[in-house]
């Protein structure tokens, strides 16, 4: 009997010990997983602001900016491109919880964008924005405070555009803290208040 009951207390124990132990090993490779996708996300901030600080008429005449949403953004910028003559056309669009970054390399003579030649490369996966805006406009009276332009937007009026990323701080289902990256640039060749 005695025997039985050490057994017994002996199972329990080994089960909660292997249960503790899985726990422990899960959330070990799910923290670098979702540190993973912030310092993804902080790539893309970083990068999308120099993109848009650059942005530039296109090669074809294109104004800076071509498209303004709430999750998607068209700009022309230097860039990143193979030389400071050639003015890349770049789209960010949010499909689902992931962020795609879209460029067309103007090609021909006269330069010109062919869309059909666009190199899409996922940018950051498990974006938590849901109905928040990725993609933020503001005008050149904006000094840090204001409240952003309302849809739609007169591109000629967009001097300065943030990019708002929520991620989750864990990389698990159903997880409900968020990590938030905001970063935003002025398109320097639009800027009116040159003086400042």
């Amino acid at each position: 009997m005695e025997t039985l009951v050490t057994i017994f207390i002996f199972s329990i124990i080994m089960a909660g010990t292997t249960l503790l132990l899985q726990n422990i090993l899960k959330s070990g490779t799910q923290q670098p997983l979702a540190l993973d996708t912030i310092d993804q996300a902080r790539i893309a901030v970083f990068n999308f602001t120099n993109e848009l600080r650059n942005a530039t008429s296109g090669n074809d005449g294109s104004y800076p900016l071509s498209l303004t949403g709430d999750s998607q953004i068209i700009l022309f910028s230097t860039y990143g491109s193979a030389t400071s003559t050639i003015v890349n056309r770049i789209r960010y669009y949010v499909s689902g919880t992931t962020l795609y970054k879209g460029v067309v390399v103007p090609s021909g003579s006269p330069l010109s964008y062919n869309i059909l030649s666009e190199k899409t490369t996922t940018v950051v996966t498990n974006l938590s924005n849901a109905s928040t805006p990725v993609f933020y406009y503001y005008d050149g009276s904006y000094t840090g405070t204001a409240a952003p332009l309302a849809q739609p937007i007169n591109v000629t009026n967009v001097k300065f555009v943030a990019m708002n990323l929520i991620l989750p701080t864990q990389d698990v289902r159903g997880a409900t803290t968020t990590f938030k990256i905001t970063s935003g640039g002025t398109i320097r060749n639009l800027k009116t208040n040159l003086g400042n």
